[in-house]
């Protein structure tokens, strides 16, 4: 594993529906993706960042903003997440990755930087964040030899859901990241962009510490939240539609046979 190279995959577009557009609009003067780039730069043991993003027109202004950022872009398919992040990987020759949503703002550097280290220590094909983690501190590193399996068993090109893939089989190795800091198994708190009230909240929260660089450590916007759990209150609601949201698409996962990985 030490000649192993990581990456760390931001994943964005700027064709939302529930909010339109929802990595370009403005949180103190600057646009969501850039506070993400600001956060994802303080990632220790990445090799680079790659905003991952699609080929149409509407996203070009996406590879503008990683290009002023000095960051690494990769486009490739809208819907077919997993062939666009097989395509940077082979660009970059990237051999697995921390995947970052474009709509994680508030990600934790710490926790990448620890997912990283696990699977040196002990490689799989995928580290997910624990069912129970506050939404939008992690998602998962993953391994880009395993995408190309499930490459050529799906049988569609929408792969939003990717995880399915990996979690409604047994034909891969998986593990959940180990997380010491036990403040961040909340399930009062959702950090994730999805809906208004979502960058409702997120815009509270630099206002509370008064910052318009989003270098704040997780643990201290936690803390924030549970000292004033009306600011949570805000989004909450929303965290039950998109688990049963992920639900409904669980179909859209397919085998070549066209049934889904679960039956």
């Amino acid at each position: 594993m030490k000649k192993s190279k990581f990456g760390c995959f931001i994943t964005a577009r700027t064709s939302s529906t529930r909010l339109p557009r929802k990595v370009l609009l403005p949180i103190r003067g600057k646009a969501v993706i850039e506070h993400l780039i600001d956060r994802v730069r303080l990632i220790k043991n990445t090799d680079f960042i790659v905003l991952c993003t699609s080929t149409k027109p509407e996203d070009d202004i996406l590879e503008t903003v990683a290009r002023k950022h000095g960051i690494k872009f990769f486009r490739g398919s809208l819907k077919d997440v997993i062939a666009r992040w097989v395509g940077a990987a082979d660009e970059y020759k990237v051999d697995y990755f921390v995947e970052v949503d474009g709509d994680d703002i508030f990600t934790d550097p710490e926790l990448i930087d620890s997912a990283i280290v696990q699977m040196r220590q002990r490689p799989c094909d995928l580290l997910k964040g624990p069912s129970n983690l506050i939404a939008g501190l992690f998602c998962a590193c993953l391994s880009v030899e395993a995408l190309r399996k499930i490459i050529k068993l799906k049988n569609t090109d929408d792969t939003g859901y990717w995880d399915f893939y990996f979690t409604e089989n047994s034909l891969f190795d998986i593990r959940e990241l180990l997380v010491e800091n036990q403040a961040f198994f909340n399930p009062n708190i959702r950090l994730t962009l999805d809906y208004q009230e979502d960058l409702d909240l997120f815009r509270k929260v630099f206002d509370e510490f008064d910052t318009d660089i989003n270098n704040v450590p997780s643990r201290q916007i936690v803390d924030l939240l549970n000292k004033k759990p009306e600011l949570a209150q805000i989004n909450l609601f929303r965290q039950r539609q998109y688990l049963n949201n992920r639900e409904k698409n669980k179909s859209k996962v397919l085998l070549r046979d066209n049934k889904t990985f679960s039956e």
